[in-house]
């Protein structure tokens, strides 16, 4: 009977110590884990956070896109510059967006092919040119630190922009977020951001001017009909 307590308790201790070495195992097991694991879950925030940025992006561009098409389409000549100077307000956010995030880059060292351009650039442009009419060519300082001023096309630019953000659109609807990412990015440093600020600022003159300038004579003569109408005023009171 001594005998079979002390195997019996022999065996609890055997089964005890092989539990415990088990739960270390598994333990140490884990923890070796966890930096892989935890590196594995930052890699998929980071790649959630791009795609969903590039649903963002896709969408200011496609919007843009869309918008000012319908605009040379449909648009008088009296809506297009307000219409206009709309849109490229929208997509000069965007490309602030763009210019604050981190460096995309490409995968390859040269940009794969992204097909045809759109069939409805050079006929874009001749539509904003016929809409816009005088108001088409301006001047503006391209490099405000190297300051030349510089004559534009407002139809040029736009289309110019438009341009180079289908590109994106196209890598993109292939499934190539990362090239989308990048090339929105660098030609909106290298080319597009700036179109984008020359072209505002051109037709925010225009909207201000509309607003602003007043005829003088006019002026003057509302001011003596106001000037006769209390001298009036005041004569019929006595």
């Amino acid at each position: 009977m001594s005998s079979n307590m002390s195997s019996n308790m022999s065996s609890n201790m055997t089964s005890d110590m092989t539990s415990d070495m088990s739960s270390m195992s598994d333990n140490t097991t884990t923890e070796q884990q966890l930096p892989g694991l935890a590196a594995l879950e930052a890699l998929i925030a980071v790649e959630t956070e791009t795609v969903r940025l590039a649903d963002d992006i896709a969408s200011s561009v496609r919007s843009f896109l869309d918008g000012l098409r319908v605009v040379a389409a449909e648009a008088t000549g009296g809506q297009a510059v307000s219409l206009l100077l709309l849109q490229i307000s929208q997509i000069a956010l965007t490309g602030a967006r763009l210019g604050v995030q981190r460096d995309f880059a490409p995968r390859d060292e040269y940009q794969p092919d992204d097909g045809p351009d759109p069939d409805d650039i050079d006929a874009l442009r001749l539509q904003l040119a016929g809409l816009l009419g005088d108001l088409d060519t301006y001047s503006y300082v391209f490099d405000p630190y190297q300051p030349e001023v510089v004559e534009g096309l407002l139809s040029d630019d736009l289309t110019s922009i438009a341009a180079d953000l289908a590109i994106g659109v196209r890598h993109y609807e292939a499934g190539d977020v990362e090239e989308a990412l990048w090339w929105w990015q660098f030609s909106y440093v290298s080319s597009w951001g700036a179109l984008a600020g020359s072209s505002m600022k051109a037709l925010l003159s225009v909207v201000a001017h509309d607003r602003l300038d007043v005829d003088l004579d006019i002026t003057q003569e509302l001011e003596l009909v106001e000037v006769a109408s209390a001298v009036l005023d005041g004569g019929e009171k006595a």
